[in-house]
């Protein structure tokens, strides 16, 4: 069964008409924004940093802030959306700043779970990089919460995902969590 026809089904099992003049090509268009909101699949990490790794003697933080990003959550198939912050200290290579946010959109095409997505920006970057330490934070809303089930709007989840120096190393950690203002 195609996708189009899956959402076919699912709009004509809630009640719906789709011969109704507004849903005539809703399951055409649903299924093509579902295949875009979940084309990090189609993607691999090689292809995305497509060789932007440059020797680079500097070893001190690299930060890139407010990557924005949006998601699907996997429990509910419902937006989260929010920013991501990376940092990583070179050991060697720097990587191509706009490499960050196409590692961020790689994994946030994806069925996530923000938890999951954290981790995995930071042991690729880690992987790209060969750096000493990398440093991921995510702050998101998250639809479940909003639009479902306890309703919450002002809701937040901040999630951290240390590697290397950033998880043995107090001091860089806090480098790193002094680098971001508090209301990220």
């Amino acid at each position: 069964m195609s996708m189009q026809q899956s959402y076919a089904n699912i709009l004509t099992a809630v009640g719906e008409d789709l011969n109704r003049p507004g849903l005539k090509d809703t399951p055409m268009r649903a299924a093509k924004a579902f295949s875009y909101l979940t084309s990090g699949y189609s993607k691999t990490l090689e292809e995305v940093t497509n060789s932007a790794v440059f020797p680079s003697d500097n070893r001190e933080m690299v930060l890139v802030k407010n990557i924005e990003f949006y998601s699907l959550c996997e429990h509910h198939l419902l937006p989260f959306y929010g920013r991501v912050h990376i940092a990583y200290l070179p050991e060697g290579n720097v990587l191509g700043l706009s490499k960050f946010a196409r590692i961020t959109e790689m994994f946030a095409r994806r069925l996530q779970i923000q938890e999951n997505l954290t981790q995995q920006i930071a042991e690729a970057v880690a992987e790209v990089t060969k750096a000493r330490g990398v440093a991921v934070m995510i702050d998101s809303a998250h639809m479940c919460m909003m639009m479902r089930g306890v309703g919450k709007q002002e809701s937040t989840t901040r999630t951290v995902s240390f590697v290397g120096d950033f998880k043995t190393n107090k001091e860089e950690r806090r480098e790193f969590l002094s680098a971001l203002p508090e209301n990220y």
